[in-house]
């Protein structure tokens, strides 16, 4: 009887400690609770309100400082994957044979790999694309995707005011670099299209902004710059009128169609004289024939995946390649280790390169021979279907060389693309070896070496010195001015630098 009672007392004791510990584990756990959600409420209030016309992604950084210390590490530039990343590549001086394919055309001047967000205004004055004081060829169109400033002069002068003009004439009303603005509402900070392009190109398909989802605006609001583009001077007469060309579709032989049902060009070849196209970055139309967008992934969820601190989750907005980031973008929904991972990602890239490095070789040289037909009396009737098949070949390698992540984000779609350039690009040849030996040429022709981006510029018949003189005037002179005409209209002026 009396061991009995021993137990129970024993029994009712454990039962209370147990009780005591679980009630302790549940307060601390309720206590974490009621901390991280007063954290997070405290996160999401704002400071001061966001002017509608607020262009300055510091002014929004007073109101989300976490957002705005991760978006200016969009300024670092030490991570280099195998094929891309953040740091400085000269793609002409790796790639000559790009200098020939170009001719004629401001790629052949500069092509670099693109940096951060952060550098957007920086990188392109530098660009000698943009020219100088005594050449520039842009029209302020080419500002559209470049900074915050462009929702703030579109909402105060109209869209087709914003393109209208030179982009030499306005760039002191562009000086915050791609950011909040861009993709937010200053107000709810909701996503939101902030370039009416995008919102026209669905329109045409019967489509409406308010019919997509959260999940696919973290992907359209990337969409509003990451796309194929062209300048269309019908839409309202003599403006460089931003449009998307998706009325076909989104596949590389949707819009080559759509160019071709326009007779579009975007300049002649200085050398083989064919009517060319040239991609801009269709990374959106690329990324919706792979297999992530068909599982319902966006771009944000791979470059731009949550952050934690503390009790507050946030998007995390250094925006970069998930190649520097796989264990809070790849390893959410991927359980193989980072090598693993990575490799994956290098032996499709690699296959890829090989293949795009094909279609290189194979354009340079058609270009090259066109003109060795042309000094040899050929016709334009004679050369019409060559033309047309290099305008075709070089269109879809550029379609994917264009885009960013060397083909990653639709691997099996971009390797039919490339393959389909090399057949054109082979078959251009052919009909051009006829076509010599039918003139009397030797095949194959004695062709100008342009194994260097230098020997490759002399060959296109450029100027460097006097086109890099050109931009370091306009550097030292124009852009200090509009740095100076920018702070007194907004303020301040934040200096964007690693």
């Amino acid at each position: 009887m009396e061991n009995n009672q021993n137990k129970k007392s024993a029994v009712n004791w454990i039962l209370f400690l147990v009780t005591v510990v679980v009630v302790f584990i549940i307060g601390l756990f309720a206590s974490s609770i009621i901390e991280r959600r007063s954290e997070a409420q405290y996160a999401l209030q704002m400071v001061k309100p966001i002017e509608k016309g607020e262009a300055r992604n510091e002014v929004w950084g007073e109101n989300f400082p976490r957002e705005y210390e991760t978006y200016m590490k969009t300024l670092e530039t030490d991570f280099a994957s195998k094929h891309g990343g953040s740091k400085m590549t000269d793609y002409l001086e790796k790639y000559p044979e790009l200098v020939i394919m170009w001719a004629g055309y401001g790629f052949a001047k500069d092509y670099n790999q693109g940096r951060g967000h952060a550098y957007a205004i920086e990188d392109i004055r530098n660009t000698l694309r943009t020219g100088g004081n005594e050449v520039s060829p842009m029209p302020q169109t080419c500002w559209t995707c470049k900074s915050t400033d462009v929702p703030r002069k579109m909402e105060a002068e109209g869209v087709a005011e914003a393109y209208r003009g030179k982009w030499k004439e306005t760039g002191h009303d562009y000086v915050n670099p791609i950011g909040c603005k861009d993709c937010h509402d200053s107000e709810t900070m909701n996503l939101q299209i902030s370039r009416p392009a995008l919102v026209e190109a669905f329109e045409r398909q019967g489509k409406k902004m308010e019919d997509f989802t959260r999940q696919e605006m973290k992907s359209l609001v990337c969409a509003q710059c990451h796309v194929e583009y062209y300048f269309d001077k019908t839409v309202v007469e003599g403006v460089p009128y931003l449009t998307f060309p998706w009325d076909n579709g989104f596949s590389a032989e949707d819009m080559e169609k759509y160019f071709d049902d326009l007779d579009f060009k975007d300049w002649t070849h200085k050398i083989s004289k064919a009517p060319m196209l040239k991609a801009q970055h269709p990374d959106y139309e690329l990324f919706m024939t792979g297999v992530h967008a068909q599982r319902g992934v966006s771009c944000a969820d791979c470059h731009m995946p949550y952050k934690s601190e503390g009790g507050v989750k946030f998007t995390d907005h250094h925006v970069q390649s998930p190649l520097n980031n796989v264990a809070n973008s790849c390893q959410v929904c991927h359980r193989e280790d980072t090598e693993r991972l990575v490799r994956d990602v290098y032996e499709r890239q690699d296959r890829l390169e090989e293949l795009r490095h094909l279609a290189e070789s194979a354009l340079a040289k058609a270009h090259l021979e066109a003109k060795v037909a042309w000094d040899n009396g050929a016709t334009e009737k004679e050369m019409e279907k060559i033309l047309t098949l290099i305008r075709h070949s070089q269109w879809r390698w550029d379609w994917v060389a264009a885009a960013n992540g060397l083909g990653f984000h639709s691997p099996t779609e971009a390797m039919r693309v490339v393959g389909s350039s090399i057949q054109k690009a082979e078959e251009a040849r052919r009909e051009l070896a006829i076509l010599l030996i039918n003139k009397g040429v030797k095949y194959p022709p004695q062709l100008p070496d342009y194994s260097t981006k230098a020997k490759a510029q002399a060959v296109a018949g450029m100027n460097m010195e006097k086109l890099n003189a050109d931009k370091q005037e306009f550097l030292k002179t124009t852009a200090v001015e509009w740095d100076k005409k920018a702070k007194e209209r907004q303020g301040t002026l934040q200096e964007y630098k690693n």
